[in-house]
């Protein structure tokens, strides 16, 4: 893994050992990044959750092309030692890169003055659409996402995400829908 573009262009990035994770490809990342771009402009001055990090490649990937600061959660101590890793190998100061030994599911960011203008969710496949969906409503009515926040969801194709929002009655717009083999990751915004 390494970082595709912007300020930290080529830096490899460190992944977990082991199978608790699911690292995302650079090629996944670059398609990701370029929807999320596409639908919400550039980057400069964002303000971004990686909620479930991992090794953090998401949020340092919009940390080089000019993101103001990212929050990073993570719960699994080896994608934590990957992340913190990543963080020193980069430079990153504290105030643009932030790291939270904390279940984001459990522990979410409720409370502060930051509105967070791009969210990842990339979570383990055992949380369900609804738990996910239930964050992101918590972020949203503790007024945590800017007004023209973009939530990316990674996640298991076999979930439909346009009928949850449907079903559940949330207002919501999916602006891009990408799949890759059982993966999907859809970029949407609350409405």
């Amino acid at each position: 893994m390494r970082v595709i573009a912007g300020l930290y262009k080529g830096r490899p990035l460190a992944a977990p050992k082991g199978s608790s994770t699911r690292p995302t490809t650079d090629r996944v990342k670059e398609s990701l990044i370029s929807s999320l771009i596409s639908a919400y402009g550039p980057l400069e001055g964002a303000r971004v959750l990686d909620a479930f990090a991992g090794s953090g490649a998401l949020g340092i990937e919009c940390l080089s092309r000019g993101a103001a600061s990212a929050h990073f959660f993570e719960r699994d101590r080896a994608a934590l030692a990957a992340l913190r890793s990543n963080v020193a190998s980069l430079g990153l100061s504290a105030d643009r890169a932030r790291v939270f030994a904390a279940d984001v599911m459990k522990n979410p960011p409720l409370a502060g003055g930051i509105e967070y203008d791009i969210v990842f969710l990339d979570p383990p496949y055992a949380f369900s659409v609804e738990e996910v969906c239930g964050l992101v409503t918590a972020l949203a009515e503790r007024g945590r996402l800017s007004s023209d926040a973009i939530l990316s969801y990674e996640h298991d194709a076999a979930h439909d995400l346009g009928a949850f929002f449907a079903e559940a009655g949330m207002q919501a717009d999916i602006l891009a829908s990408k799949r890759f083999s059982k993966t999907v990751i859809d970029l949407f915004r609350l409405a």
